[in-house]
């Protein structure tokens, strides 16, 4: 059985080079994170936990800028860095869906 939540940040960054979003911006992301386990009658994880977790990682970057952590961050990178460090939390296996802005999004 899966389980998820939704978390929301706001973050600014830029792409170096890149001819449209080579300037600062910013984007609300969401991240959807999705847990699988055997619930055995009754839950998997605590949803309060799973957003203890999820949140105690989102916000380092929370009304950040992504430049300040990543040289390059486009969506698949941030996805890539909060994916390895909600693993470290949470021990389930999980999906992790980082989406930047309305209809683009990476998963991982």
């Amino acid at each position: 059985m899966r389980l998820g939540i939704t978390e929301y940040i706001d973050c600014a960054h830029f792409l170096p080079g890149h001819p449209k979003c080579g300037t600062v911006h910013g984007h609300t992301y969401r991240v959807d994170v999705v847990i699988e386990g055997d619930h055995k009658g009754g839950m998997i994880l605590d949803f309060n936990d799973l957003k203890a977790h999820t949140r105690e990682v989102l916000q380092r970057y929370d009304n950040r800028h992504w430049n300040d952590v990543l040289e390059f961050p486009t969506v698949e990178n941030i996805c890539e860095l909060l994916s390895g460090q909600l693993r470290e939390k949470i021990k389930f296996p999980l999906v992790t869906r980082v989406w930047e802005g309305n209809g683009k999004w990476a998963e991982m």
